[in-house]
């Protein structure tokens, strides 16, 4: 597949509750969206960037980062109850139906996740390429941390519970699943509906600042202090 077309697609709407204007927030001097619009146009196997909104202001500052905006998304996609998977789903029917351009691979990424590197989005795109039998790929942060689940019986259980206790560096990871920081997956899933296909393979991602996921004042603090402090090198 080695003329595949890689959509990059960033949903970006213009509400939000938890922090007013979220992705116009400015991060060390740059709107949140950008760095995701940077992310995916830095990135050489992407042939495309998009920004899906409803907000005008937002599509202006996504052109202006270098991002396609062809349409404006409708409103009853852009509700605070919407999920991710119609709205990528909705974006890549334009693109198929009005602009007859074939997609092979949609990139998805989330504009509240900014902190990638390590070259990430080659490391989710490139196995689907080499790969035929793969659906999706996306990036996972190790941990060998214990999660617990409540069941319907209302007992606690361990997820994994065939990973016994031990030494942090003797124990099998569990492996969080960081789709908002770069999910590719064929264009078969997203036209289904779907993020995520049945076929997946998980690229370890063990960067510590993947935590923060901007979404409050709080998280907005610790990101501008990541980048404009701790200098953190994002789409390097």
């Amino acid at each position: 597949m080695t003329d595949s077309r890689v959509l990059a697609i960033i949903p970006a709407r213009g509400g939000s509750k938890g922090l007013r204007r979220k992705n116009l927030c400015p991060i060390a001097g740059k709107p949140m969206v950008a760095y995701s619009i940077e992310a995916a146009n830095h990135c050489s196997l992407v042939t495309r960037t998009m920004v899906t909104t409803d907000d005008e202001e937002i599509a202006d500052v996504a052109r202006d980062y270098g991002a396609d905006v062809p349409f404006m998304r409708p409103q009853e996609l852009a509700t605070d109850l919407t999920p991710t998977e119609p709205v990528l789903q909705h974006a890549l029917a334009y693109v198929e139906t009005e602009e007859r351009e074939q997609v092979d691979v949609v990139l998805f990424l989330q504009p509240t996740d900014i902190f990638r590197r390590d070259g990430i989005l080659n490391k989710v795109i490139q196995p689907l390429l080499d790969n035929p039998a793969l659906d999706t790929c996306f990036p996972g942060f190790p941990t060998h941390k214990n999660y617990w689940r409540k069941g319907k019986d209302g007992v606690w259980f361990k997820l994994a519970d065939d990973i016994a206790y031990g030494p942090r560096q003797t124990r099998e990871h569990l492996y969080r699943e960081d789709t908002g920081i770069a999910c590719a997956s064929r264009s078969h899933v997203i036209r289904a509906g779907r993020r995520v296909g049945d076929r997946v393979e998980v690229v370890a991602y063990p960067e510590l600042a993947t935590f923060i996921d901007v979404e409050d004042d709080f998280t907005l603090w610790l990101a501008e202090k990541a980048v404009s402090e701790w200098e953190f090198p994002v789409n390097e």
